[in-house]
């Protein structure tokens, strides 16, 4: 049976938002506090746990749609706006008197959070595949994932490898902890990418300064360096931008139409890097069927209970991190932004 809003329901709902609206937001953003800002941002974590406790801000959050209330999300916006970097009690001050504004741009807005480091993670996939590669990546947002050739690469852990793109040290030089008894057995190389292209439901362009904007301040505050690698990393997409399409690629036909400008000389590759826990479940579905139709190699770093494409089956208590994963096999767990890879099977390759 669903909720009903007694008298007294209505009476403890500020700024008109419903009770279950309210109770949603509070709960949300007190599981962030708990589960997932500590150790990240304690600016975040201080902001979450105040909105979990105070019914008139979590009501003002509760206009914006459920879809585009999370809440790096939402503090990205305001921070995008010109909210403070200041504790709860001037953050909320801000935001009851711009909630308007907050309300609008969450509603155009998504999380496109664009992590260059991913590559880190994505690389040992990479390098076990043959030949010159055509990249195309699902949700590429502004395309910093395209370029695996174009960054610097230093390992450390259990093995040390420092990888330079031809030209030369690259100014985005991503570091990455190799962990695992196996890490030393796998061999890691620059891809030599021939092609990249991505879909987007909403791409933002790294030659825009809004859209940079957005981007660097989607990185939580805390969290050193983060900006300044994606900063540099726009850099290098504007200066060779790829064919970025806006569209579902949950629609078969929107993927297979652009897979099909592919080079024919080269491996059709396509990576789905944190993109898909963002797809709803029927879509993923969909999206995950419509990849494995195609010829190409697929990689992807996904949470190890999304799906039940893994072949073999994992068990998602042994998986410290995600999955990396080459065509559905597991490969490694990895820091879902590509801070460290353990290596968990033997050497994979595919031939091109």
């Amino acid at each position: 049976m669903g909720h009903v809003t007694t008298d007294r329901d209505a009476a403890t709902a500020p700024s008109g938002a419903s009770p279950a609206a309210l109770r949603e937001v509070q709960e949300r953003y007190a599981r962030f506090a708990r589960d997932e800002a500590p150790g990240r941002s304690a600016l975040y974590e201080d902001w979450a746990r105040g909105v979990a406790g105070d019914d008139g801000t979590a009501a003002l959050l509760a206009r914006i749609p459920a879809g585009r209330r999370q809440p790096p999300l939402v503090f990205a916006v305001t921070r995008l706006l010109g909210a403070p970097l200041a504790p709860f009690p001037q953050w909320s001050a801000w935001l009851a008197r711009h909630a308007d504004a907050v309300v609008a741009e969450s509603e155009r807005r998504g999380l496109q959070t664009n992590e260059p480091l991913r590559c880190a993670a994505l690389l040992p996939a990479l390098s076990a595949i043959d030949g010159p590669v055509a990249l195309l990546e699902i949700g590429a947002s502004a395309g910093l994932c395209l370029y695996p050739d174009r960054y610097s690469y230093r390992y450390s852990g259990e093995r040390t490898v420092v990888l330079d793109p031809a030209a030369g040290r690259s100014r985005v030089v991503l570091e990455c902890e190799l962990r695992g008894p196996l890490a030393d057995l796998v061999p890691l190389r620059m891809p030599e990418v021939m092609w990249r292209a991505g879909i987007d439901l909403a791409p933002l362009d790294a030659t825009d300064a809004a859209d940079r904007r957005f981007l660097t301040t989607l990185v939580w505050p805390g969290e050193e360096g983060r900006a300044e690698r994606i900063d540099a990393a726009l850099d290098i997409v504007a200066a060779d931008p790829p064919e970025i399409l806006g569209g579902d690629a949950t629609d078969p036909d929107v993927l297979a139409a652009l897979a099909a400008r592919a080079p024919r000389d080269a491996r059709l590759v396509i990576t789905t890097p944190g993109v898909l826990p963002h797809v709803p479940r029927a879509g993923r579905e969909r999206l995950i069927a419509a990849i494995q139709a195609t010829d190409a190699v697929w990689i992807t770093i996904d949470p190890p209970g999304l799906h039940d494409a893994w072949h073999p089956a994992i068990d998602a208590s042994t998986w410290n991190g995600f999955v990396l994963a080459l065509d559905a096999r597991p490969l490694a767990a990895v820091d879902p932004l590509g801070a460290f890879v353990e290596w968990r099977t033997g050497e994979s390759r595919v031939r091109g």
